[in-house]
């Protein structure tokens, strides 16, 4: 399923999918893909009731372990990885440390599916960037979903707004993929797994951290696939490329 142009749709339709899809990720993953103990929630904004979140949790400190068929030790690949130095790590996670909880559990890792309101003013980027930049200090690992270009208030894009909390470091999406799959790994060293892609590209599966030496692959295609399956005939329209 190759992705859409959702530049092409005003915000509030994007919202239609954008809630949709996150339910799709949460009930995939809650089908058998996360290790025994472990259990994703869509959670809410502070701010309103838009679900954007994608929070996975466990009951106990997370303890994905080698012999669970779920998990994934092996570093990931993606197209690129970039990584905070250790010395660095260390005085980023001293800086504004925050601590995660949950009535029902511990939040190990968030997926979060970038919306253009996350983008639309720089006080919005400034304060999505520091949220995502707080979790990650905290221990809590984070894959970003941004299906929009760079804006100008993100000119290089998601990933480089987000870096730049921990240490500036060149960085620029290729400019045939202008969009933005990124997991950020929590570990003794703060590492990103990215995958630049563009409009027309199957969304491919991303790693998501649960412990900072286990993962699992999102199912992002097969989720987008099905939100896609169901998504109103006239918003199709507007996203699909003229024939």
């Amino acid at each position: 399923m190759p992705i859409h142009d959702w530049t092409r749709v005003p915000s509030g339709l994007f919202h239609d999918f954008h809630q949709a899809w996150s339910i799709e990720i949460r009930n995939a993953l809650n089908r058998g893909r996360l290790p025994k103990g472990y259990y994703a929630l869509v959670e809410q904004r502070v701010d309103g009731p838009e679900p954007d979140v994608i929070a996975v949790e466990t009951k106990t400190k997370g303890t994905a372990s080698p012999g669970d068929t779920t998990a994934i030790l092996e570093p990931p690949k993606t197209r690129l990885v970039a990584r905070v130095p250790s010395e660095a790590g260390r005085y980023a996670r001293r800086a504004n440390r925050i601590s995660v909880h949950h009535p029902l559990g511990n939040v190990v890792a968030l997926i979060e599916i970038i919306s253009p309101g996350n983008k639309d003013s720089r006080h919005a980027i400034r304060s999505f960037v520091e949220k995502a930049a707080a979790f990650v200090r905290a221990g809590v690992h984070l894959l970003v979903i941004d299906l929009f270009p760079p804006s100008d208030c993100d000119p290089q894009g998601i990933h480089k707004a987000i870096m730049d909390e921990f240490l500036e470091q060149p960085f620029a999406p290729p400019a045939d993929k202008p969009l933005t799959l990124v997991s950020y790994q929590s570990a003794s060293e703060i590492v990103a797994h990215i995958e630049p892609v563009a409009v027309g590209d199957v969304i491919p599966d991303m790693p998501l951290f649960l412990t900072p030496d286990a993962h699992i692959p999102t199912p992002l295609e097969a989720t987008y696939w099905a939100t896609w399956e169901s998504c109103p005939e006239p918003i199709r329209e507007m996203v699909q490329p003229a024939v």
